[in-house]
């Protein structure tokens, strides 16, 4: 039997306001220039270690620890203290976009509330999902079923509130704001803010699934249903470019097809595609080609190959590798859109098998660095 480690919480916030580095007894106010990336990494809670507070940096991360309507394997509510820990491993020069780490960034005060909330709905959710998918359910599960999912999804909107006001409060003092999850449902809130901070974005969204499910699990807030909540609430988006999906049902199908927002590249075509000898440059090219100049990254772990992410809720075969979608991150800067926004979600880390949060820190930079090559601000470090 696998353990999951319970991650420490570092700092308990309770949320009322957005948060400020003010309350934030992690983040030092460092003007000072005293980082040196060349050397161990701080253990300050922040990540990367960076000890900058989130007025002074160009790019916020800020974390949502909430899986409670995971269908399968629980545990990304710990995934941002475990990145955190894994992230002060990481060697600060990308090649692709060197030294953009100097504009700053920052991390926001992590709201534990949304933990501890994730933590005690979790049975409801498990006793709902029986009852839907009538996996042996006993009578007072069926009694209170109404009940416990009014309670889920009620805790599902409240969430992805906190994020929405979070987000929004950043992206008006001009920040970019990347997310840390959480399953893929926490980020919601994110998009819904950098979507209407700037208008006719488009989602880059590299997955296992396209997340097209109208409701999943009767739950209104699932993973499964993350990009059909967003086109049907988020005006700002205009686009959604699917990359690896591999795993739909019809319903998801005929809407992808139906839709003149939704363009798949799915993992069948593209494995196809490398096949009959077409590069992945070639391919990247394709898919820049359908993203509008405001871009979102929303990249499920899961998107990527099995031995990235080993512990992650949903495992399915095939995926891309990690040089993949880091080359196709830099074809998008390169050019000359702008990643406007961001999130990494469904990590799950382990207490022996330090992999998932080694990749997923990894990832996380590059997503960052790549968010900041094409950003105006100054150097700050």
């Amino acid at each position: 039997m696998r353990v999951i480690f319970m991650w420490e919480a570092r700092v308990v916030c309770e949320f009322v306001d957005p948060p400020t580095s003010a309350n934030n007894l992690l983040v030092m106010s460092m003007v000072d220039k005293k980082f040196d990336p060349n050397v161990a990494i701080p253990d300050n809670g922040n990540y990367f270690g960076i000890p900058l507070s989130p007025e002074e940096a160009a790019l916020v991360l800020i974390s949502a620890p909430w899986d409670t309507t995971v269908a399968q394997r629980g545990g990304s509510s710990y995934a941002p203290d475990a990145i955190i820990e894994a992230s002060r491993s990481i060697d600060f020069f990308e090649p692709m976009a060197p030294y953009s780490w100097r504009k700053g960034i920052a991390t926001a005060p992590i709201d534990y509330s949304i933990q501890d909330l994730s933590h005690r709905l979790r049975s409801d959710a498990e006793r709902v999902i029986k009852v839907n998918d009538d996996l042996g359910s006993t009578p007072i599960d069926n009694l209170v079923y109404a009940r416990r999912l009014k309670r889920v999804n009620e805790a599902s909107a409240l969430v992805n509130e906190k994020i929405y006001q979070q987000a929004k409060h950043w992206l008006d003092m001009d920040k970019i704001v990347g997310l840390v999850g959480g399953d893929q449902s926490s980020a919601y809130g994110n998009i819904r803010a950098v979507a209407e901070r700037h208008s006719k974005i488009g989602i880059l969204h590299i997955d296992s699934s396209c997340d097209l499910r109208e409701q999943y699990q009767g739950f209104d807030h699932s993973h499964a249903s993350i990009m059909h909540n967003v086109l049907r609430d988020v005006g700002g988006v205009e686009r959604i470019v699917g990359v690896g999906v591999r795993a739909f049902c019809p319903q998801e199908w005929e809407r992808a097809m139906s839709d003149e927002r939704i363009r798949l590249f799915t993992g069948q075509t593209i494995w196809s595609k490398h096949f009959e000898g077409v590069n992945w440059s070639t391919i990247c090219d394709d898919i820049v080609a359908e993203l509008p100049e405001n871009v979102y990254v929303s990249l499920d772990i899961d998107g990527l190959t099995i031995e990235c992410s080993p512990h992650t809720g949903t495992l399915v075969a095939g995926g891309l590798r990690f040089p993949e979608v880091v080359y196709l991150l830099g074809k998008v800067v390169d050019s000359g859109r702008k990643i406007v926004g961001f999130d990494l979600t469904e990590v799950v880390p382990d207490f022996e098998d330090k992999t998932d949060a080694a990749i997923a820190s990894r990832l996380l930079y590059n997503m960052c660095a790549m968010a900041l090559k094409n950003h105006p601000s100054p150097d700050v470090l």
